[in-house]
């Protein structure tokens, strides 16, 4: 099991990294990310604390870690500059933080962050049959959530992903030690929320290409 979408007490999360990741390895998992929220203004910040120490932390407990972001409240038109900094400071993975129902996420981000070819949409609410053609075309995974508010929209996610071919992953958006599902559990609500067998292993199968785009 993997999972990219994951925050520390950097951003709001109430765990240090090293504890976040003992617990994804206890809990069976075989790679995530550290993706706190970022803006312009923190992004080199956050990289410069976490570049440098994924891989110790990782191989101390036999787990691949990523050092990425969340862009989030990035209004739509500096989402791709910020993106580039992000990248330019070492990340290995961004994500954007889409227009979930429950946020008060600013109209066009997740237009612009698929245009700004980022790796993940996180939790893209209802996004529109235009929006996910378009994350089709351009290889964007949008995010299937087990996090409680942003996981309303799953099943509009899922239906219109299977109808365009966008790509699926499927993430915890961990906060706290609570939010670290276990794998079978995980399933279950993947399956909830209208994903086939298939499609659930097809989203792992798009998480670990991310990882092995990121590490080579």
């Amino acid at each position: 099991m993997i999972d990219l979408h994951n925050h520390t007490f950097f951003s709001d999360g109430e765990l240090v990294p090293a504890e976040l990741v003992r617990r994804y390895a206890v809990a069976g998992y075989s790679a995530i990310a550290i993706t706190d929220h970022a803006d312009k203004s923190n992004t080199k910040w956050l990289l410069d604390n976490i570049a440098d120490v994924v891989d110790e932390i990782g191989a101390a407990n036999n787990i691949q870690v990523l050092a990425g972001v969340e862009l989030t409240h990035v209004p739509p038109q500096a989402i791709a500059d910020v993106a580039q900094l992000a990248k330019d400071h070492g990340a290995e993975i961004i994500l954007v933080h889409g227009e979930a129902i429950v946020d008060p996420v600013m109209p066009g981000t997740n237009l612009a962050a698929i245009k700004a070819k980022v790796d993940i949409l996180a939790h893209p609410g209802l996004i529109t049959p235009e929006e996910v053609q378009l994350a089709a075309e351009l290889g964007v995974c949008l995010e299937i959530t087990t996090r409680k508010g942003n996981s309303l929209t799953n099943g509009h996610i899922v239906k219109l992903a299977e109808k365009y071919g966008a790509k699926l992953v499927i993430n915890n958006d961990a906060h706290a030690p609570t939010d670290i599902l276990p794998p079978d559990l995980v399933h279950k609500i993947a399956l909830g929320a209208g994903m086939t067998e298939e499609q659930i292993m097809q989203a792992q199968k798009n998480s670990a290409e991310l990882v092995v785009r990121a590490k080579a």
